[in-house]
């Protein structure tokens, strides 16, 4: 069962759960610009085996210095790279979402992970649903669509079913990777699974090019794309799912995915810290969120007590 903390654990650590979570969506939300700038240059399954590769190649280090070596080779590595391959296979559905509806389409169907999370926790972990839970999420969906930029117009068509699917894949993903791993710490899973993403779909990539897929060229390529692959890797990818999973860890996939509807007022906040104007609305749609976080999290009761 996924490991949650409840409404009577202590505060301060409820408080630090929602802060990793804040910044796991901050980081993963810059990546959503840059992903717009490289996603262009590459095929879809050669870019998320790029991705994770660079991601784990972070990660992995990481590990071996928090645990030490020896935790490398005392895990499941064929556990790990069936679950990372659930994750990759996310990453790759998400790249291919977007390159069709674009990134409005993207966020938008992003914001049902708390649906699907939930959901999951319902049938899998015997969630009890409650009048708070309810309310909560129903305002965690509302805010994450009131803070949305809809100008741009939104594709429905294949671009939102390929990223609903990326949805499913990643809160399956992310829940096995705390509950297939129960001896793990939150930088062991996460280096594990990212891993072991990253030669699933290594291995899927390569044998697309066996097959008359045209290889990458990088020759175009400046600084600026370079800076957009780092963030959108070892930043919006294995930075902020470290600290997602630490978060799904404490507060279980449910609650953790309801702040994944406040990533777009990162992006404003983002866009503000250069040079672009404050949006109230946005700003006023993420405290709806936030509100919403609290209540379903039962910090902020839903009526009275006996």
């Amino acid at each position: 069962m996924t490991a949650q903390l409840t409404p009577s654990a202590p505060a301060n650590g409820l408080l630090a759960a929602n802060l990793i979570c804040m910044g796991s969506m901050l980081i993963w939300a810059a990546g959503l610009p840059a992903a717009d700038l490289i996603i262009p240059l590459m095929p879809g399954d050669q870019l998320t085996a790029l991705r994770m590769g660079l991601a784990a190649l972070a990660l992995l280090p990481l590990w071996a210095l928090l645990d030490g070596p020896g935790a490398l080779f005392r895990v499941n590595w064929v556990k790990g790279i069936a679950v990372g391959a659930m994750i990759g296979f996310g990453a790759w559905l998400l790249i291919l979402g977007q390159a069709r509806g674009g990134a409005v389409t993207a966020a938008v169907i992003s914001s049902t992970l708390p649906v699907v999370g939930i959901a999951l926790e319902v049938a899998l972990d015997g969630r009890r649903v409650t009048a708070g839970l309810i309310v909560g999420l129903v305002l965690s969906l509302i805010g994450g669509m009131m803070a949305l930029d809809f100008k741009g117009g939104m594709s429905m068509g294949m671009g939102a079913l390929l990223c609903f699917g990326s949805v499913v894949s990643f809160a399956v993903g992310s829940r096995l990777t705390v509950t297939a791993f129960p001896a793990l710490t939150p930088t062991g899973r996460t280096a594990l699974t990212i891993t072991g993403a990253a030669l699933a779909t290594c291995a899927v990539a390569l044998a697309g090019i066996a097959l008359g897929t045209p290889a990458p060229d990088l020759s175009g390529w400046g600084w600026q794309e370079a800076g957009a692959l780092l963030l959108f890797s070892v930043g919006s990818l294995g930075l902020s799912q470290l600290m997602w999973i630490m978060s799904v860890e404490r507060l279980g996939i449910g609650l953790s995915a309801l702040h994944i509807n406040a990533a777009p007022f990162y992006v404003m906040i983002i866009l503000f810290a250069f040079g672009a104007p404050w949006n109230w609305p946005q700003a006023g749609a993420a405290a709806l969120v936030g509100l919403g976080v609290l209540l379903a999290q039962g910090i902020i009761p839903l009526g009275r007590r006996a």
